[in-house]
């Protein structure tokens, strides 16, 4: 069961301190970044609003924005393919290996592949797919799935990464951190003019120009767009925005609330294939428009801001329990307090409500948010979803029912005798493991009601 694995990973990872260690300085260096490239914005605030309200406009009329982005995209010779879930990706993406004979695919960091794990599926079917972002290749190596949202290998040291390499790559150990990124530069090279097939994510569709836009740090996903013949984006269907010149808003606010910088370093727009007059570019480019889910948000307006997520990153930074028991800790592609959300809806209620729970309602995710997502709200719907549905456990569910039983009846509570009272609050609160590492809760052996009257 998903709730006992993530309560024993928890647990070990809360009291692993090297790894507490490796992630405060890691995050610590983002978020002292991240005070800084605020300070370049006259009003942060106002850019926050208006992030907020473009992307709620664009969700209360996704479906037009869809069809005008096809529209726009088809006539520069792209391709749409409309996938439903995971299966029906992975089925298309399969057809187009399989037409190009690909052997080779280089892949840029995109969440998306990891979300119907585009990798296992390549793997079975005899290609050999090669992550090209430098921390996806770590973890890849590692036989892992990424740690952050932003940053795939947070959780690794410098020491760490030279003995993956060491052991994975056979190459002399070495703490030059420049050595070990040429190592993987030299490695990576060859393998974007041996490829047949690029694929990448993108971090915004645009509707007026029917482009997609993928901002990066490296220069590995305009690499895998760009040598192989055939480049397949595929996109969750929320990354849309209105217009081209929307992207002065969302750009600034992504790398800022992310990593600290102004812009990132490789900000690639594409419209399509390579067109008679262009020297570079693939002669053939699919852009797969993912659901998996996601609609399931959008038929819940009182959920539905949770889609308005640019994958920034910065809720995980801030989150006291992302700091504590780490990315891997979910068992899920996206983490942290915005993946506590949206996950349940992407791959079931059910088996990761859980995951709605693993918070501390402090609210410092939403106050980060560049597009004013109510991040611990969302938990809260998330959990009294859960118990609409009649998910919750029954013995907490008996719990609540006899303390509620009590709270409403002031003469039933006094019956009682405090070592009944103690008895009970043992109980409930060994049911949700208050008493693992706390001193048991006592009651006074008189009430608050019964001194009151003694005293009249």
């Amino acid at each position: 069961m998903k709730f006992t694995q993530f309560l024993t990973d928890s647990e070990s990872k809360a009291f692993d301190l090297e790894h507490r260690r490796k992630i405060r300085f890691n995050i610590g260096k983002y978020n002292a970044a991240v005070q800084t490239g605020l300070g370049f914005y006259q009003d942060h605030e106002l850019a926050r609003e208006r992030a907020s309200y473009l992307k709620a406009k664009v969700m209360n009329h996704l479906d037009e924005y869809l069809l005008e982005f096809e529209r726009n995209f088809t006539a520069r010779g792209g391709k749409v393919i409309w996938a439903q879930d995971a299966q029906e990706a992975l089925l298309e993406v399969g057809k187009i290996m399989a037409r190009r004979k690909a052997r080779t695919v280089v892949k840029a960091k995109s969440m998306t592949t990891e979300e119907i794990h585009l990798n296992d599926f390549l793997g079975k079917n005899g290609i050999d797919s090669i992550e090209t972002d430098l921390g996806e290749y770590i973890v890849q190596l590692n036989g892992e799935r990424p740690y952050h949202i932003v940053t795939p290998a947070m959780h690794l040291s410098k020491k760490d990464i030279a003995d993956i390499f060491v052991k994975h790559l056979g190459i002399e150990h070495t703490d030059d951190a420049q050595q070990l990124v040429l190592t993987a530069r030299h490695l990576l090279r060859d393998k974007y003019t041996q490829a047949e097939v690029g694929i990448t994510g993108g971090n915004f569709l645009i509707a007026d120009t029917g482009a997609v836009a993928v901002t990066e740090n490296e220069g590995n996903a305009r690499l895998s767009a760009t040598f192989p013949r055939t480049h397949i984006a595929i996109v969750g269907i929320e990354k849309m925005i209105p217009k081209l010149q929307d992207l002065d808003l969302f750009w600034p606010l992504l790398s800022t609330s992310g990593t600290g910088q102004q812009v990132t370093v490789y900000n690639t727009i594409y419209t399509g294939p390579r067109q008679p007059l262009e020297k570079d570019g693939p002669e053939e480019m699919y852009v797969v428009l993912l659901d998996n889910g996601r609609t399931n948000l959008l038929a819940q307006p009182d959920k539905r801001e949770a889609l308005h997520c640019i994958r920034c990153g910065a809720c995980l930074n801030v989150c006291p329990v992302y700091k504590n028991i780490g990315g891997h800790t979910y068992e899920t592609t996206y983490s942290g307090p915005i993946g506590s959300v949206i996950s349940p809806h992407l791959s079931g209620l059910a088996e990761n409500k859980h995951l709605s729970y693993a918070s501390s309602l402090c609210g410092a995710c939403t106050s980060v948010c560049p597009v004013k997502i109510n991040i611990h709200n969302l938990l809260l719907k998330n959990r009294q979803q859960s118990v609409q549905e009649g998910m919750a456990d029954s013995e907490e569910t008996r719990a609540i029912y006899f303390w509620k039983l009590a709270m409403l009846n002031r003469r039933l509570l006094n019956l009682l005798p405090a070592r009944a009272k103690n008895w009970a609050l043992f109980r409930m609160l060994t049911l949700v493991g208050w008493n693992k590492r706390r001193e048991a809760l006592e009651v006074a052996p008189k009430s608050f009601n019964k001194m009151w009257r003694e005293r009249r």
